[in-house]
């Protein structure tokens, strides 16, 4: 079991439940199911790296952390399970943590499987099939979708052009499968909110969808888009949604984001999926962020359970 840093006690609490963390096993589970039409909480897995890359938490443990903290849905981040083949028992074991739990497997995180969009087509055929392997992973847990990058060369237009046909190739492979390929904001070109929105319903598939993060938004070490703008053009895309976070004030508010301007944005797109945890502050713990994330968006009408 990780253990995080001393608790925190938040003010702002929302919940019935303690708001104070020592450890990912200190907040039991809060009673209730979600309300019809909300947008639901689930855990990115990221927001647990440093305890994962530390060896101090097993991925595998991961929906128990999630449980612990009252959330019901997970999304998990390929690289942490890069020891395991793709076919091994594994899977099958973290699908039944999962129902153990009560928790949903949502969405597999995807990278360095190489560039759908490389200018080179014998490349882009190649990373399709890598990542079609983690499809395969995503379907035995049950998920509705993997995330992947919208990485290219070139000027936007080639960039376009090229992810057309990898994210376009890829889409073909999950259809089988009843899955999503989702595309996040996840900076060079795709931190251009417009751009990324128009490149996706270019490719022209149903099951093509997004992921607006509300972090992600630099292209290049000066240029950095706008954050409201970006997730304005692709919320009416999203299949899922990325609550990033990197700090809190004293009263419970994120200091970087306006969150209370981000969900108006996201329910005013009709979205009501689920929106994902992902706390990459230095300042508080992994679980103190994990924690803060969460009671934020309970107290802006976000659901747990």
């Amino acid at each position: 079991m990780y253990l995080g840093a001393v608790a925190l006690a938040l003010p702002h609490a929302v919940l019935a439940a303690p708001t104070t963390l020592g450890s990912f096993d200190g907040v039991p589970p809060v009673a209730g199911g979600a309300a019809p039409n909300s947008i639901r909480i689930s855990l990115a897995q990221w927001s647990l790296n440093r305890a994962i890359r530390e060896g101090t938490l097993d991925p595998l443990d991961f929906p128990r952390v999630a449980r612990a903290n009252g959330i019901a849905g997970v999304e998990y981040v390929n690289s942490f399970y890069r020891d395991k083949t793709l076919d091994g028992a594994w899977i099958n074991d973290l699908r039944g943590r999962c129902d153990a739990e009560g928790v949903r497997s949502l969405l597999i995180m995807c990278d360095g499987e190489g560039d759908l969009g490389s200018p080179s087509a014998a490349e882009r055929a190649t990373s399709v099939a890598r990542h079609a392997r983690w499809l395969a992973v995503a379907a035995q847990l049950g998920c509705h979708s993997i995330r992947v990058n919208a990485r290219s060369e070139g000027s936007p237009e080639e960039q376009t052009a090229r992810l057309i046909d990898g994210l376009g190739a890829l889409c073909d492979r999950a259809k089988p499968l009843g899955l999503n390929v989702i595309v996040e904001n996840h900076g060079g070109q795709s931190s251009d909110g417009r751009w990324l929105a128009e490149t996706l319903r270019a490719v022209g598939r149903p099951n093509m969808g997004a992921l607006p993060d509300f972090g992600n938004f630099r292209k290049s070490e000066r240029d950095w888009c706008d954050r409201y703008a970006g997730v304005a053009a692709l919320a009416p895309l999203a299949k899922a949604v990325s609550a990033k976070s990197y700090d809190f004030d004293a009263s419970g508010k994120e200091t970087t984001i306006d969150y209370p301007r981000m969900l108006e944005i996201v329910r005013g797109a009709d979205y009501r999926g689920w929106i994902g945890i992902e706390y990459e502050g230095e300042r508080l713990s992994e679980a103190q962020g994990i924690v803060a994330t969460r009671d934020l968006l309970v107290g802006l009408g976000c659901t747990l359970g």
